[in-house]
């Protein structure tokens, strides 16, 4: 995969694996584990003076200095390792002809270069008093901080306003009304949207800020939601939790093949543009928090179909064992059949699997004073099919929806990464 790999001296094996943290800084960089502190690359630490805020300032500047590839034969933030913070937004586009949409898509595609590689998109201070900034200069010496920023199309760009419709993927259109929804009109659909995941919350910020700012004239923001605490794991990450407490994200998309097989579209959507790409569903889903913290911990547990703390399987011991559907205990089903496991296994869908990339969130108190919190949804596939299949039959008998609302929903085309500089995002509709 050609985003497999930061560009800085950092490497994500380094960065996100082993039971220690990893901080480098050139040819050293010190590993942080239980025992102390220890020397890699010829750097030498003295474990009995360990120096905790000096350890810090490596790990913080380490982050910082994350970056991933910008152009790829993929666009990074879909098998880039999940970043702490998200920003997902959607627009839809005030402009009302061809040229200028073709001039935000230019203008993002080159915007979005200089970010991700932690540079401002123009002057933070110009040299007249009287002159306006061009970037707003709120992540100015922030660093990369593994910013990637993902662009998708929606279903409804390829309407009659800019004469697109030959340039649609086969049969994409909004994802069909399913059950367990109650859909907001106002977190639903959008033409344009963009995926800021970075591991400091002011550079995804500033990010989608500035890409809006810059197309003030021709794209309107419709919904975003800002995400924290990443709810999947890349395949050498820590399994993150739920806002109810679950690990998430355990039996996830992982390896080249899984990629090719599950997630990167090929010939399939009859679009060259779409070769490399993917499909982003989006689902913005409440959790009833008050009502769930009052469930007994057997009942949380059988509504997913693993423990709460180790986060395995009610068939097994350990996180990552392989649920057992067929299993008892005194007679019963260990996992229930309708267990959100046992719904969305791939074993019991006939092999099929989504990349889920999902995020926590919090917006505060809805408008009865209940806290108004859930899981920003993201999943990428090949085929939006993928995720309707699977949503049809947990909307239908999954346990965890008494206790769950889906109340937004979107679906994006994700076009193939950009080959070089002076490419952008959109170019073969324009040519």
């Amino acid at each position: 995969m050609s985003n497999e790999q930061p560009v800085d001296s950092l490497s994500r094996r380094r960065f996100f694996g082993g039971a220690g943290s990893v901080a480098a800084a050139g040819a050293g960089g010190l590993i942080l584990g239980a025992g102390g502190a220890t020397a890699v690359g010829g750097a030498v630490a003295n474990a009995q003076e360990p120096n905790p805020a000096a350890d810090v300032e490596r790990l913080q500047a380490a982050s910082a200095a994350l970056s991933y590839p910008y152009y790829g034969t993929h666009q990074s933030g879909i098998d880039t390792p999940p970043q702490d913070h998200l920003v997902f937004t959607a627009f839809d586009l005030s402009a009302t002809t061809p040229t200028e949409l073709q001039l935000v898509l230019a203008k993002w595609s080159a915007a979005m270069a200089e970010m991700t590689a932690g540079r401002p998109v123009g002057k933070v201070e110009p040299g007249r008093e009287q002159g306006v900034p061009v970037d707003t200069g709120e992540a100015f010496d922030m660093g990369p901080q593994g910013l990637t920023l993902t662009l998708g199309f929606g279903p409804s760009l390829f309407d009659a306003r800019f004469g697109l419709a030959k340039f649609a993927p086969i049969d994409f259109a909004n994802l069909p009304a399913m059950a367990g929804e109650a859909l907001d009109p106002a977190y639903t659909g959008g033409d344009l949207c963009i995926q800021a995941c970075a591991n400091d919350p002011q550079v995804a910020y500033h990010a989608v800020r500035n890409l809006a700012r810059m197309a003030r004239t021709s794209v309107k923001t419709k919904w975003t939601v800002l995400g924290f605490g990443r709810a999947s794991a890349g395949p050498t990450q820590k399994t993150p939790r739920n806002l109810m407490g679950f690990k998430d994200g355990t039996r996830n998309v992982s390896g080249e093949a899984d990629f090719a097989e599950h997630v990167w579209v090929g010939e399939e959507a009859g679009q060259p543009w779409m070769k490399g790409g993917s499909y982003l569903v989006a689902r913005k889903i409440h959790m009833l928090i008050e009502t769930w913290d009052e469930d007994p911990i057997g009942d949380q547990q059988s509504v997913f179909g693993r423990t709460k703390q180790e986060g395995a399987p009610l068939s097994g011991q350990s996180e990552h064992d392989v649920p057992d559907f067929h299993a008892t205990v005194a007679g019963k089903a260990a996992i229930a059949p309708d267990s959100h496991i046992a719904l969305a296994a791939h074993e019991n869908n006939g092999g099929t699997k989504i990349l889920r990339r999902g995020y926590n969130f919090t917006d505060g108190l809805d408008s009865v004073g209940r806290l108004d919190a859930g899981l920003m949804f993201i999943s990428y596939q090949k085929n939006p099919e993928q995720f309707v299949a699977l949503q049809r039959k947990l909307g239908s008998s999954d346990r965890l929806n008494e206790y769950i609302r889906h109340v937004g929903s979107a679906v994006f085309a994700i076009p193939a990464g950009l080959p070089e500089a002076g490419s952008y995002y959109g170019k073969d509709f324009f040519a």
